[in-house]
């Protein structure tokens, strides 16, 4: 099993979690800020099992894109997410 966190922008977290949802994927979403820009970011807790990761990656990327953002003098790029997988060792619901 897999647990994806996956960061993404709040422009894109609607289409993202009706997407998931859809496809009868499963979330947790919690509301989070960006350290750089301080812009307002969901993060996403998805657990799946390993077949089914380029999958979720793949819904994602779908929704979500680039773009390049100004900020101060620095013109910088800016991902629509950005995903962190990591294997589970053990799951329990209580």
């Amino acid at each position: 099993m897999k647990l994806i966190i996956a960061i993404i922008q709040d422009e894109y977290i609607t289409k993202v979690i009706r997407t998931l949802m859809e496809n009868k994927i499963r979330t947790t979403k919690l509301s989070s800020t960006g350290g750089f820009l301080k812009s307002g970011n969901t993060t996403l807790f998805i657990g799946v099992e390993d077949n089914k990761v380029d999958e979720v990656v793949e819904l994602i990327r779908k929704e979500c894109s680039s773009k390049k953002v100004k900020s101060g003098n620095d013109e910088i790029t800016v991902g629509g997410a950005n995903l962190f997988v990591m294997d589970i060792d053990k799951y329990m619901k209580i």
